[in-house]
């Protein structure tokens, strides 16, 4: 398999925390200071084709990396999310979850959050 974070897992680079199911890791390709990455440790495509233990172990590790920020990095927010697909922006075929720390002015306007994704569809 030519995944790159299945080659993570098995170098156990990079690695911030994890379980028996699950691996958390800075984000190579950050959007905000403290951008971290959590994923199974088992190949899958999205967030559904996992199973009710690897949902729980990848919020375990949430958990403990939204500790690990505000310890080191004091955000003031966080946007938790998972693209599931091309159509919505996977570009690596292994389900992963960005904990994207925020920090008040880090942009002008954050209201609305996710929504602000697709042009036009924020109500702010």
């Amino acid at each position: 398999m030519d995944c790159i974070f299945c080659k993570k897992i098995e170098e156990k680079k990079e690695c911030l925390f994890e379980n028996e199911l699950a691996f958390a890791f800075f984000d190579g390709f950050p959007v905000n200071k403290g951008h971290t990455l959590i994923i199974p440790k088992r190949h899958v495509k999205t967030f559904f084709d996992l199973t009710k233990e690897e949902v729980a172990a990848m919020k375990e590790l949430a958990d403990k990396v939204k500790e690990y920020l505000d310890k080191e990095y004091h955000p003031d927010g966080y946007n938790v999310g998972l693209n599931c697909g091309e159509a919505a922006g996977q570009t690596v075929m292994h389900c992963h979850m960005h904990i994207i720390p925020r920090y008040v002015g880090d942009i002008e306007n954050p209201r609305g959050g996710v929504r602000n994704i697709i042009k036009g569809i924020s109500l702010y």
